[in-house]
């Protein structure tokens, strides 16, 4: 009896995690803990869990069923005294819950803070407007300006989004986080920002800057790897995204 209870609590969990793998890849939840471009390898996960629950509760079934046509006729079974063990496994269903009624926040200005950044040389820049406005990403912005000298960003209006990290001499950046898989690999990519900024810098904040480039560098006090300032003329919180990562390749 003990083993077929052992099965039922397998099996229960199996669906519950699969689910729960189903319900992150279909939501933005997954975006939270790995890049976008595994949610094909979620979905596929949490309905092979599922799919292991469901054949586990078959054989378990059809298992039975040839037990007790073995023992028709029979002394019923001795009883065991460990019933209490599968209310047990329970418990480890309470993570699974967790993830999905507590969703974590996105790593922010601490993890920027306490990381140096991530950018490194691209293979190439891919094609940009011969002019006009750029909406830009904080990576592919630093690559540019620190990689290819600022060529094609000379003198147009760029747009930028990210959150607010502040350094110990007070000094301001425009950060995303960039992922290798997922976010226990997180790194920030940072953009020093100078100009027109709020008379209060609260880390964190989410804002859209928009401004000019500028030739001036910087260090990151982490790693000392190169930063670019962002000479900007105008700012705007926005709401964080759905996706609060960014991925530049170049």
């Amino acid at each position: 009896m003990r083993t077929r209870l052992d099965r039922q609590a397998q099996a229960a969990l199996l669906f519950l995690l699969g689910a729960t793998v189903l319900h992150a890849g279909w939501t933005d939840l997954h975006l939270r803990y790995v890049k976008s471009g595994l949610r094909p390898l979620l979905l596929l996960s949490g309905a092979v869990l599922i799919a292991t629950a469901g054949a586990t509760v078959w054989y378990d079934r059809g298992r039975a069923r040839g037990t007790r046509g073995h023992d028709e006729g029979g002394t019923e079974p001795a009883r065991d005294g460990g019933h209490h063990e599968p209310r047990i496994a329970w418990l480890l269903a309470l993570p699974v819950f967790a993830l999905i009624l507590v969703a974590p926040p996105a790593l922010g200005s601490y993890s920027a803070s306490h990381t140096g950044t991530a950018l490194q040389k691209p293979l190439g820049f891919p094609e940009l407007p011969a002019d006009g406005p750029l909406r830009l990403g904080v990576g592919e912005y630093a690559a540019r300006a620190v990689y290819d000298k600022g060529r094609h960003l000379r003198d147009r209006p760029l747009t930028l989004t990210g959150f607010l990290t502040v350094d110990g001499t007070g000094r301001p950046y425009l950060v995303r986080m960039t992922l290798n898989c997922c976010a226990a690999d997180a790194q920030p990519l940072k953009v020093a920002l100078t100009g027109n900024l709020p008379p209060v810098l609260q880390p964190d904040t989410w804002l859209e800057v928009s401004g000019t480039y500028t030739p001036r560098r910087t260090k990151d006090p982490v790693n000392a790897g190169p930063v670019p300032y962002f000479d900007v003329t105008s700012t705007k919180p926005v709401r964080a995204p759905s996706d609060p990562y960014e991925t530049w390749n170049g």
